[in-house]
Protein backbone atom coordinates (compact mmCIF):
# COMPACT_ATOMS: atom_id res chain seq x y z
CA UNK A 1 0.00 0.00 0.00
CA UNK A 2 2.93 2.77 0.55
CA UNK A 3 4.79 1.57 -2.80
CA UNK A 4 1.15 2.61 -4.40
CA UNK A 5 0.74 5.58 -2.20
CA UNK A 6 3.91 6.54 -3.46
CA UNK A 7 3.72 9.33 -5.86
CA UNK A 8 5.96 8.21 -9.41
CA UNK A 9 7.71 11.49 -9.36
CA UNK A 10 10.93 11.66 -7.44
CA UNK A 11 10.92 15.00 -6.23
CA UNK A 12 7.27 14.62 -5.08
CA UNK A 13 8.90 11.68 -2.90
CA UNK A 14 11.94 14.10 -2.06
CA UNK A 15 9.59 16.86 -0.97
CA UNK A 16 7.65 13.92 0.96
CA UNK A 17 10.63 13.25 3.28
CA UNK A 18 10.68 17.30 3.69
CA UNK A 19 7.07 17.03 5.51
CA UNK A 20 7.84 14.35 7.66
CA UNK A 21 11.44 16.08 9.24
CA UNK A 22 10.25 19.36 9.34
CA UNK A 23 6.59 17.49 11.14
CA UNK A 24 9.43 16.28 13.77
CA UNK A 25 10.45 19.64 14.51
CA UNK A 26 6.86 21.12 14.52
CA UNK A 27 5.48 18.34 16.69
CA UNK A 28 8.48 19.08 19.26
CA UNK A 29 6.85 22.37 19.98
CA UNK A 30 2.81 21.98 18.99
CA UNK A 31 1.53 21.46 22.45
CA UNK A 32 3.61 23.47 24.30
CA UNK A 33 3.62 26.99 23.20
CA UNK A 34 0.69 28.11 26.15
CA UNK A 35 2.74 26.21 28.77
CA UNK A 36 5.77 28.15 27.87
CA UNK A 37 4.66 31.59 27.29
CA UNK A 38 2.47 31.01 30.72
CA UNK A 39 4.87 28.88 33.17
CA UNK A 40 8.04 29.84 31.24
CA UNK A 41 8.05 32.97 30.56
CA UNK A 42 5.47 34.54 33.03
CA UNK A 43 2.72 35.84 30.36
CA UNK A 44 -0.93 35.44 32.14
CA UNK A 45 -3.35 33.31 30.75
CA UNK A 46 -5.24 36.29 29.08
CA UNK A 47 -2.30 38.17 27.19
CA UNK A 48 -0.69 34.09 26.26
CA UNK A 49 -4.11 33.55 24.82
CA UNK A 50 -4.17 36.74 22.49
CA UNK A 51 -1.11 35.96 21.50
CA UNK A 52 -1.68 32.83 19.91
CA UNK A 53 -5.23 34.59 18.47
CA UNK A 54 -3.06 37.26 17.16
CA UNK A 55 -0.75 34.57 15.64
CA UNK A 56 -4.14 33.35 13.66
CA UNK A 57 -5.54 36.85 12.84
CA UNK A 58 -2.54 37.93 11.05
CA UNK A 59 -2.08 34.21 8.77
CA UNK A 60 -5.71 34.55 7.88
CA UNK A 61 -5.35 37.75 6.98
CA UNK A 62 -2.60 37.55 4.74
CA UNK A 63 -3.50 34.02 3.59
CA UNK A 64 -5.37 35.64 0.42
CA UNK A 65 -2.42 37.55 -0.76
CA UNK A 66 0.53 34.10 -0.20
CA UNK A 67 -2.08 32.62 -2.81
CA UNK A 68 -2.06 35.94 -5.45
CA UNK A 69 2.08 35.93 -5.26
CA UNK A 70 1.78 32.22 -5.62
CA UNK A 71 -0.30 32.50 -9.02
CA UNK A 72 1.73 35.54 -10.10
CA UNK A 73 5.63 34.32 -9.55
CA UNK A 74 5.08 30.58 -8.51
CA UNK A 75 5.26 28.94 -5.07
CA UNK A 76 8.62 28.42 -5.35
CA UNK A 77 9.84 32.00 -4.98
CA UNK A 78 6.80 32.28 -2.55
CA UNK A 79 7.32 29.04 -0.15
CA UNK A 80 11.35 29.21 0.01
CA UNK A 81 11.19 32.80 1.98
CA UNK A 82 8.66 32.04 4.33
CA UNK A 83 10.21 28.77 5.21
CA UNK A 84 13.20 30.69 6.12
CA UNK A 85 11.26 33.94 7.75
CA UNK A 86 9.09 31.02 9.54
CA UNK A 87 12.83 29.38 10.74
CA UNK A 88 13.75 32.75 12.08
CA UNK A 89 10.55 33.55 13.97
CA UNK A 90 10.22 29.60 15.97
CA UNK A 91 13.87 30.22 16.69
CA UNK A 92 13.28 33.26 18.12
CA UNK A 93 10.82 32.16 20.48
CA UNK A 94 13.55 31.37 22.66
CA UNK A 95 14.58 34.73 23.21
CA UNK A 96 11.09 36.16 24.18
CA UNK A 97 10.81 37.92 27.46
CA UNK A 98 7.93 39.79 27.50
CA UNK A 99 4.43 40.25 25.62
CA UNK A 100 5.86 42.76 23.65
CA UNK A 101 8.48 40.86 22.23
CA UNK A 102 5.81 37.57 22.17
CA UNK A 103 3.77 39.76 19.97
CA UNK A 104 6.69 40.54 17.63
CA UNK A 105 7.61 36.89 17.21
CA UNK A 106 4.53 35.88 16.56
CA UNK A 107 3.85 38.16 14.21
CA UNK A 108 6.66 37.30 12.24
CA UNK A 109 5.72 33.41 12.69
CA UNK A 110 2.44 34.23 11.02
CA UNK A 111 3.92 36.06 8.12
CA UNK A 112 5.99 32.85 7.38
CA UNK A 113 3.03 30.26 8.09
CA UNK A 114 0.42 32.44 5.99
CA UNK A 115 1.49 31.10 2.29
CA UNK A 116 3.43 27.89 3.09
CA UNK A 117 0.49 25.11 3.72
CA UNK A 118 -1.23 26.60 0.21
CA UNK A 119 2.44 27.12 -1.20
CA UNK A 120 3.35 23.11 -0.76
CA UNK A 121 0.15 22.07 -1.77
CA UNK A 122 0.54 24.10 -5.13
CA UNK A 123 3.47 22.43 -5.65
CA UNK A 124 2.81 18.93 -4.91
CA UNK A 125 -0.66 19.33 -6.88
CA UNK A 126 2.02 20.12 -10.05
CA UNK A 127 4.40 16.82 -9.42
CA UNK A 128 1.16 14.78 -9.36
CA UNK A 129 -1.65 13.90 -11.65
CA UNK A 130 -5.37 13.48 -10.50
CA UNK A 131 -5.20 9.72 -10.74
CA UNK A 132 -2.57 9.62 -7.88
CA UNK A 133 -3.22 13.22 -6.41
CA UNK A 134 -5.68 11.67 -3.54
CA UNK A 135 -3.49 9.44 -2.63
CA UNK A 136 -0.62 11.93 -2.44
CA UNK A 137 -1.85 13.92 -0.33
CA UNK A 138 -3.08 11.18 1.86
CA UNK A 139 -0.03 9.92 2.23
CA UNK A 140 1.34 13.74 3.09
CA UNK A 141 -0.98 13.88 6.10
CA UNK A 142 0.10 10.62 7.22
CA UNK A 143 3.69 11.35 7.11
CA UNK A 144 2.69 15.04 8.43
CA UNK A 145 1.49 13.00 11.92
CA UNK A 146 3.80 10.82 12.03
CA UNK A 147 6.51 13.52 12.54
CA UNK A 148 4.06 15.35 15.25
CA UNK A 149 3.53 12.15 17.26
CA UNK A 150 7.80 11.31 17.23
CA UNK A 151 8.45 15.04 17.86
CA UNK A 152 5.79 15.41 20.96
CA UNK A 153 6.86 12.25 22.26
CA UNK A 154 10.53 13.24 22.25
CA UNK A 155 9.91 16.94 23.32
CA UNK A 156 7.44 15.24 26.45
CA UNK A 157 10.65 13.35 27.98
CA UNK A 158 13.08 16.90 27.34
CA UNK A 159 10.79 19.81 28.81
CA UNK A 160 11.27 20.93 32.43
CA UNK A 161 9.04 24.01 33.35
CA UNK A 162 11.77 24.58 35.47
CA UNK A 163 14.39 24.59 33.22
CA UNK A 164 13.92 27.33 30.68
CA UNK A 165 16.70 26.18 28.40
CA UNK A 166 14.61 22.87 27.65
CA UNK A 167 11.88 24.70 26.30
CA UNK A 168 14.54 27.46 24.41
CA UNK A 169 16.22 23.84 22.84
CA UNK A 170 13.30 22.36 20.91
CA UNK A 171 12.32 25.62 19.65
CA UNK A 172 15.85 25.97 18.33
CA UNK A 173 15.35 22.73 16.69
CA UNK A 174 12.00 23.23 15.86
CA UNK A 175 13.51 26.30 13.79
CA UNK A 176 15.83 24.19 12.28
CA UNK A 177 13.90 21.68 10.80
CA UNK A 178 12.04 24.05 8.62
CA UNK A 179 15.31 24.81 6.41
CA UNK A 180 14.80 21.17 5.78
CA UNK A 181 12.11 21.20 3.06
CA UNK A 182 13.64 24.78 2.03
CA UNK A 183 17.08 23.14 1.31
CA UNK A 184 15.02 19.99 -0.68
CA UNK A 185 13.75 22.40 -2.67
CA UNK A 186 16.49 24.44 -3.35
CA UNK A 187 17.70 21.05 -4.70
CA UNK A 188 15.01 20.72 -7.65
CA UNK A 189 15.38 23.68 -9.02
CA UNK A 190 12.82 22.97 -11.77
CA UNK A 191 9.83 22.65 -9.20
CA UNK A 192 7.73 25.02 -8.15
CA UNK A 193 7.73 27.98 -10.89
CA UNK A 194 4.32 29.58 -12.18
CA UNK A 195 1.91 27.73 -13.16
CA UNK A 196 0.33 28.19 -16.78
CA UNK A 197 2.89 30.65 -18.29
CA UNK A 198 3.53 29.08 -21.29
CA UNK A 199 0.10 29.82 -21.94
CA UNK A 200 -0.39 33.29 -20.44
CA UNK A 201 3.33 34.84 -21.59
CA UNK A 202 1.90 37.32 -23.91
CA UNK A 203 -1.03 38.54 -21.84
CA UNK A 204 -1.38 39.20 -18.14
CA UNK A 205 -2.64 37.15 -15.77
CA UNK A 206 -6.35 36.99 -15.55
CA UNK A 207 -9.01 36.11 -12.78
CA UNK A 208 -8.57 36.60 -9.33
CA UNK A 209 -10.19 35.92 -5.78
CA UNK A 210 -13.60 36.99 -7.44
CA UNK A 211 -12.88 34.44 -10.22
CA UNK A 212 -12.68 31.60 -7.51
CA UNK A 213 -15.40 32.33 -4.95
CA UNK A 214 -17.21 32.22 -8.86
CA UNK A 215 -16.82 28.86 -9.59
CA UNK A 216 -19.91 27.46 -7.65
CA UNK A 217 -18.85 23.70 -7.16
CA UNK A 218 -15.72 25.25 -5.28
CA UNK A 219 -17.87 27.57 -3.33
CA UNK A 220 -19.61 24.79 -2.09
CA UNK A 221 -16.84 22.79 -0.95
CA UNK A 222 -15.53 25.80 1.29
CA UNK A 223 -19.14 25.91 3.06
CA UNK A 224 -18.83 22.52 3.63
CA UNK A 225 -15.37 23.08 4.91
CA UNK A 226 -16.51 25.84 7.10
CA UNK A 227 -19.03 23.87 8.54
CA UNK A 228 -17.19 21.18 9.24
CA UNK A 229 -14.58 22.66 10.54
CA UNK A 230 -15.90 24.62 12.90
CA UNK A 231 -17.65 21.93 14.21
CA UNK A 232 -14.67 19.10 14.05
CA UNK A 233 -11.31 20.42 13.78
CA UNK A 234 -11.83 23.78 15.75
CA UNK A 235 -12.80 21.99 18.63
CA UNK A 236 -10.10 19.84 19.99
CA UNK A 237 -8.10 22.73 21.42
CA UNK A 238 -10.92 24.17 23.21
CA UNK A 239 -14.37 21.98 23.22
CA UNK A 240 -12.78 18.60 23.45
CA UNK A 241 -10.09 19.44 26.10
CA UNK A 242 -12.98 21.51 28.11
CA UNK A 243 -15.80 18.93 28.20
CA UNK A 244 -12.83 16.19 28.52
CA UNK A 245 -11.61 17.82 32.14
CA UNK A 246 -14.73 19.99 33.21
CA UNK A 247 -17.66 17.51 32.05
CA UNK A 248 -16.14 13.87 31.48
CA UNK A 249 -14.19 14.25 34.77
CA UNK A 250 -10.69 13.00 33.29
CA UNK A 251 -7.48 14.03 34.37
CA UNK A 252 -5.51 15.89 31.65
CA UNK A 253 -3.04 12.94 31.25
CA UNK A 254 -6.22 11.03 29.94
CA UNK A 255 -6.21 13.90 27.03
CA UNK A 256 -2.57 13.60 25.97
CA UNK A 257 -3.75 9.78 25.76
CA UNK A 258 -6.74 10.42 23.44
CA UNK A 259 -3.91 12.58 21.49
CA UNK A 260 -1.96 9.77 21.16
CA UNK A 261 -4.41 7.51 20.23
CA UNK A 262 -5.53 10.44 17.07
CA UNK A 263 -2.21 10.29 15.89
CA UNK A 264 -1.81 6.20 16.20
CA UNK A 265 -5.04 5.35 14.14
CA UNK A 266 -3.50 8.10 11.41
CA UNK A 267 -0.51 6.71 10.43
CA UNK A 268 -1.83 3.18 10.81
CA UNK A 269 -5.27 3.92 9.01
CA UNK A 270 -4.30 6.15 6.41
CA UNK A 271 -3.04 3.95 4.00
CA UNK A 272 -5.85 1.59 3.76
CA UNK A 273 -8.30 4.07 3.67
CA UNK A 274 -6.66 5.66 0.67
CA UNK A 275 -6.99 2.28 -0.91
CA UNK A 276 -10.69 1.81 -0.21
CA UNK A 277 -11.25 5.12 -1.70
CA UNK A 278 -9.65 5.55 -4.46
CA UNK A 279 -12.17 5.34 -7.47
CA UNK A 280 -15.38 5.92 -4.92
CA UNK A 281 -17.49 9.30 -4.93
CA UNK A 282 -15.40 12.29 -2.96
CA UNK A 283 -18.90 13.97 -2.34
CA UNK A 284 -19.67 10.93 -0.71
CA UNK A 285 -16.54 10.51 1.44
CA UNK A 286 -16.73 13.51 2.67
CA UNK A 287 -20.24 13.15 3.44
CA UNK A 288 -18.95 10.37 5.75
CA UNK A 289 -16.17 12.44 7.01
CA UNK A 290 -19.27 14.56 8.50
CA UNK A 291 -20.78 11.61 10.24
CA UNK A 292 -18.15 9.81 11.59
CA UNK A 293 -17.39 13.13 12.97
CA UNK A 294 -20.59 13.27 15.15
CA UNK A 295 -20.27 10.06 16.19
CA UNK A 296 -17.20 10.90 17.72
CA UNK A 297 -18.69 13.75 19.51
CA UNK A 298 -21.42 11.52 20.85
CA UNK A 299 -19.22 8.92 22.11
CA UNK A 300 -17.75 11.97 23.95
CA UNK A 301 -20.88 12.96 24.99
CA UNK A 302 -21.84 9.91 26.59
CA UNK A 303 -18.17 10.20 28.65
CA UNK A 304 -19.87 13.11 30.14
CA UNK A 305 -22.81 11.29 30.82
CA UNK A 306 -21.26 8.44 32.79
CA UNK A 307 -18.40 10.19 34.33
CA UNK A 308 -20.10 9.90 38.05
CA UNK A 309 -20.83 6.13 37.37
CA UNK A 310 -16.93 5.01 36.33
CA UNK A 311 -14.02 7.08 35.62
CA UNK A 312 -12.75 4.38 33.77
CA UNK A 313 -15.50 4.23 30.91
CA UNK A 314 -14.90 8.08 30.81
CA UNK A 315 -11.53 7.86 30.09
CA UNK A 316 -12.22 4.82 27.55
CA UNK A 317 -15.06 7.49 26.09
CA UNK A 318 -13.02 10.53 25.70
CA UNK A 319 -9.58 8.40 24.10
CA UNK A 320 -12.30 6.56 21.67
CA UNK A 321 -13.74 9.74 20.60
CA UNK A 322 -10.30 11.41 19.51
CA UNK A 323 -9.44 7.80 17.81
CA UNK A 324 -12.68 7.70 15.92
CA UNK A 325 -12.24 11.72 15.09
CA UNK A 326 -8.50 10.43 13.32
CA UNK A 327 -10.79 7.93 11.03
CA UNK A 328 -12.48 10.72 10.19
CA UNK A 329 -9.81 13.02 8.97
CA UNK A 330 -7.97 9.35 6.98
CA UNK A 331 -10.61 10.53 4.82
CA UNK A 332 -10.97 14.05 4.68
CA UNK A 333 -7.01 14.41 4.40
CA UNK A 334 -6.92 12.85 0.64
CA UNK A 335 -10.06 14.18 -0.63
CA UNK A 336 -10.32 17.67 0.43
CA UNK A 337 -6.98 18.80 -1.59
CA UNK A 338 -7.57 16.34 -4.26
CA UNK A 339 -11.24 17.91 -5.20
CA UNK A 340 -9.68 21.30 -4.31
CA UNK A 341 -6.57 21.00 -6.91
CA UNK A 342 -8.94 18.92 -9.19
CA UNK A 343 -11.51 21.99 -9.37
CA UNK A 344 -8.76 24.82 -9.80
CA UNK A 345 -6.85 25.90 -13.14
CA UNK A 346 -3.43 26.17 -12.81
CA UNK A 347 -3.64 30.03 -12.99
CA UNK A 348 -5.57 30.47 -9.92
CA UNK A 349 -4.06 27.04 -8.17
CA UNK A 350 -2.32 29.22 -5.77
CA UNK A 351 -6.01 31.22 -5.00
CA UNK A 352 -7.75 27.51 -4.88
CA UNK A 353 -5.08 26.54 -2.40
CA UNK A 354 -4.90 29.31 -0.40
CA UNK A 355 -9.15 29.55 -0.28
CA UNK A 356 -8.86 26.27 1.07
CA UNK A 357 -6.03 26.58 3.61
CA UNK A 358 -8.32 29.83 4.73
CA UNK A 359 -11.09 27.66 5.76
CA UNK A 360 -9.20 26.52 8.98
CA UNK A 361 -8.25 29.90 9.92
CA UNK A 362 -11.66 31.05 9.74
CA UNK A 363 -13.23 28.13 11.95
CA UNK A 364 -10.14 28.35 14.23
CA UNK A 365 -11.55 32.01 15.20
CA UNK A 366 -15.05 30.64 14.81
CA UNK A 367 -14.57 27.33 17.02
CA UNK A 368 -13.07 28.63 19.73
CA UNK A 369 -15.08 31.97 21.08
CA UNK A 370 -18.18 29.79 20.80
CA UNK A 371 -17.01 26.61 22.58
CA UNK A 372 -17.06 28.61 26.31
CA UNK A 373 -20.60 29.77 25.71
CA UNK A 374 -21.94 26.23 24.47
CA UNK A 375 -19.95 24.57 27.22
CA UNK A 376 -21.67 26.20 30.00
CA UNK A 377 -25.09 25.59 28.72
CA UNK A 378 -26.42 22.58 30.22
CA UNK A 379 -23.86 20.78 31.49
CA UNK A 380 -22.23 21.22 27.96
CA UNK A 381 -25.14 18.73 26.29
CA UNK A 382 -25.69 22.20 24.43
CA UNK A 383 -22.10 21.67 22.96
CA UNK A 384 -22.28 17.91 22.09
CA UNK A 385 -25.94 18.73 20.23
CA UNK A 386 -24.26 21.49 18.71
CA UNK A 387 -21.51 20.10 16.85
CA UNK A 388 -23.06 16.84 16.50
CA UNK A 389 -26.08 18.86 14.50
CA UNK A 390 -23.38 20.64 12.69
CA UNK A 391 -20.97 18.01 11.68
CA UNK A 392 -24.55 16.43 10.00
CA UNK A 393 -25.16 19.14 8.55
CA UNK A 394 -21.66 19.55 6.47
CA UNK A 395 -22.74 15.53 5.48
CA UNK A 396 -25.89 17.23 3.37
CA UNK A 397 -24.07 20.06 1.83
CA UNK A 398 -21.26 17.32 0.57
CA UNK A 399 -24.02 15.53 -0.99
CA UNK A 400 -25.55 18.59 -2.41
CA UNK A 401 -22.00 19.16 -3.99
CA UNK A 402 -22.16 15.88 -6.09
CA UNK A 403 -24.23 17.05 -8.79
CA UNK A 404 -22.37 20.24 -9.53
CA UNK A 405 -19.20 17.83 -10.15
CA UNK A 406 -18.43 15.93 -13.61
CA UNK A 407 -17.81 12.11 -12.50
CA UNK A 408 -13.98 12.93 -13.00
CA UNK A 409 -13.79 15.57 -10.49
CA UNK A 410 -15.49 13.94 -7.97
CA UNK A 411 -13.46 10.93 -8.30
CA UNK A 412 -15.87 8.23 -9.43
CA UNK A 413 -14.00 8.35 -13.39
CA UNK A 414 -10.94 6.28 -13.31
CA UNK A 415 -7.84 8.16 -14.74
CA UNK A 416 -5.28 6.49 -16.93
CA UNK A 417 -1.74 6.66 -15.13
CA UNK A 418 0.23 9.39 -16.66
CA UNK A 419 3.41 7.80 -18.31
CA UNK A 420 7.08 8.47 -17.21
CA UNK A 421 7.53 9.64 -20.51
CA UNK A 422 4.72 12.16 -20.78
CA UNK A 423 5.32 14.40 -17.29
CA UNK A 424 8.98 14.71 -17.92
CA UNK A 425 7.70 16.20 -21.63
CA UNK A 426 5.19 18.13 -19.34
CA UNK A 427 7.45 19.03 -16.94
Amino acid sequence: MLRRALPRRSEARRLLVGTLLSAIGRGLTLPFLFIYLTDVRGLTDTRAGLVIGWYGAVTLALSPLGGTLIDRFGARRVVLPCLLIEAVGTGSLALIDSSASAFAVMTVIAVGSSAIWSGQNTILASLTDDGERQRVFGLNFALLNLGIGIGGMTSGAIVDTARPVTFQMIYLLDALSYLTPALILLTLPGVGHRLGAGRAADRPSTGGYLTVLRDRPFRRLVIFGLILTTCGYAQIEVGFAAYAVRVAEVSPRVVAWALAANTVMIVLAQLLVIRRIEGRSRTAALAVVGAVFAAAWLVLGVGGLVSTEGAVLAALCVVACSAIFGFGETMLSPVMPALTNALATDELRGRYNAMSSMIFGISGVIGPVTAGPLLAAADGRVWVATVVGGCLVASLVALSLRRLLTPAQDGRETTHPTSPERIATSA
